[in-house]
């Protein structure tokens, strides 16, 4: 589903993204984007959380659609971010995270995990635009060119899941 509405400034030329490390099939519009090395981008990992998890729990259900991977800092809910060990992707309704620690807080449906830049809660890749079109993506293939967008709006009910944090620093996109 389209969730980019409107669409006012993108990066000419749109940019490259890195696809080593994601972790899912397709990169989907409205996923946020932020400057790497080599003139690369990378996404910004994002999942939403469809099952609640008490404090002591290291196993998070996320809906499909992630790019996370084992290796990766998963923070949700205010945590410090802690290292994926598995991910069970059996479930066609929902993946399975699990972690090597607990996050040590609750976790809520329709919160927003993200991968954090180590034990903290410091987004891992500060997002600076969206990607403007959907793309499969091959891990072992070739990075992928795509437009992005600076400035535009974006329906946030079909987009990939994003937080305040997030929102915030994509300062001319407006959610709603």
């Amino acid at each position: 589903m389209k969730c980019i509405v409107h669409r006012i400034a993108d990066i000419p030329g749109g940019v490259t993204v890195e696809t080593a490390s994601l972790g899912g099939k397709a990169l989907f519009e409205g996923t946020p984007l932020g400057k790497g090395k080599d003139g690369l981008f990378n996404v910004v990992k994002t999942a939403q959380i469809v099952t609640t998890a008490v404090a002591a729990a290291t196993a998070y259900e996320v809906a499909k659609g992630h790019h996370f991977k084992v290796g990766d800092r998963f923070s949700a809910g205010g945590a410090n971010g802690q290292v994926i060990s598995t991910i069970d992707k059996s479930d066609p309704a929902k993946d399975v995270i699990t972690l090597s620690a607990t996050l040590g807080k609750a976790v809520k449906v329709g919160d927003t995990a993200f991968e954090s830049a180590g034990a903290n809660t410091t987004l891992k890749v500060q997002p600076t635009a969206v990607a403007g079109s959907n793309w499969d993506v091959d891990p072992d293939g070739d990075n992928l060119w795509v437009d992005a967008w600076l400035i535009g709006a974006v329906r946030e009910s079909n987009a990939p899941a994003v937080s305040d944090a997030i929102k915030s620093a994509l300062k001319g996109i407006v959610y709603f």
